[in-house]
């Protein structure tokens, strides 16, 4: 029988609860996360731009992996604002319950940006009153993407197939800016295919329809994610616009992170496929761009990140599904890993992952 992806009472009880903070606040620390994090949108914050200048290390959205329990772990190694996965406006449009879990952020969440994809204006103007309604003051950004280039997405129009409609893209941005409170910003690859690179004049019509800031991944959309992201070709676009830039591609460690703000002169950048089994990224980025040197990860912080990973899926009212996953990423570096990643994928709940690590432990 097929695994439902809607939440049952249970979940939805549990993901609006505080279980997730009481979580966070015994065992963040045995795994050297801080918590409670600062939020993004304080007013203490001062502008968007300021706000990124001050923590330029951002949690990117992540089909099927930034739920509130990837969130909650970004932001307790230190990105300074984390991303859903992107929500589709049609969904919102016919009321999906699935669509709606990916927006709600969780008790435990200062705050969050949700991230969007479509391409009717019209659902784009149903959503965005709301999504402000849903999330609340812990709203911080309504980002739309403009880069995703699965078929799946493309087809329909959305995604970066909207690179090559730049004045429907511009309505979207217009739409939303007029709707909304918040800082509204865009995601784009810097074009569709090697020839064709759109990136500075797609950048500059999303700034003069009112985005706050672009993010640009250094790929080409029919790249997918394969070879490796342009950073030349992101500081194109930093050159173009006024409105600060969040470069995305490649950013695997801290140091590749900071690099990545060297090479493309981007007031930010993304983190994704870099901080798989690895929260503490963030705060180690921040380390490396200051000159200092990175906190070492132990495999025992390792071990203590899985398990408060693991109980945070179970107080979000997650599918533990996603644990396997976990498992694959925060088990590497530790002795025999293969063997032992082997082995969870056979573990059925919470019990037997908690057990799993803590027998892994008592090898070390």
């Amino acid at each position: 029988m097929a695994r439902s992806s809607v939440r049952t009472d249970e979940q939805r009880a549990l993901a609006m609860s505080d279980a997730a903070a009481r979580a966070m606040e015994e065992h963040a620390a045995s795994a050297g996360l801080s918590w409670p994090p600062a939020p993004f949108a304080s007013s203490e914050a001062g502008s968007f731009a300021d706000r990124l200048s001050a923590n330029p290390f951002l949690m990117a959205p992540m089909a099927s992996v930034t739920d509130s329990a990837y969130r909650i772990m970004a932001r307790a190694g230190g990105a300074a604002i984390a991303y859903t996965e992107m929500v589709s406006v049609t969904g919102i449009h016919y009321k999906s319950e699935k669509t709606w879990q990916l927006v709600e952020p969780n008790q435990a969440e200062p705050d969050l940006a949700v991230q969007l994809f479509g391409a009717d204006p019209e659902h784009f103007r149903e959503a965005a009153p709301l999504v402000a309604e849903r999330v609340g003051d812990r709203l911080a950004l309504v980002d739309v993407n403009m880069a995703c280039p699965v078929p799946k997405v493309t087809k329909g129009g959305a995604g970066s197939a909207l690179l090559d409609e730049p004045e429907l893209a511009a309505k979207i941005v217009r739409t939303l800016v007029d709707s909304l409170d918040v800082p509204v910003t865009v995601k784009i690859r810097v074009g569709r295919t090697p020839g064709k690179i759109v990136g500075p004049d797609f950048a500059r019509a999303m700034e003069v329809a009112g985005a706050s800031a672009i993010a640009v991944h250094g790929r080409v959309a029919s790249q997918m994610y394969r070879g490796e992201s342009d950073p030349a070709a992101i500081a194109e676009v930093v050159k173009a616009v006024d409105v600060p830039v969040i470069a995305s591609g490649d950013a695997l460690d801290a140091a590749r992170a900071v690099r990545l703000l060297s090479d493309t002169g981007a007031a930010a950048c993304f983190v994704a496929r870099g901080s798989y089994g690895d929260p503490w990224i963030f705060a180690n980025a921040h380390r490396v761009l200051a000159g200092e040197c990175e906190t070492e990860v132990t495999p025992r912080m390792r071990l203590a990140a899985f398990r408060l990973h693991v109980r945070l899926l179970v107080a979000t009212g997650a599918h533990m599904a996603r644990a396997r996953s976990l498992a694959g990423w925060y088990l590497r570096g530790v002795p025999e890993a293969a063997a032992w990643r082997e082995r969870a994928m056979h573990c059925r709940d919470v019990a037997d992952y908690l057990a799993l690590a803590d027998e892994l432990e008592a090898t070390l």
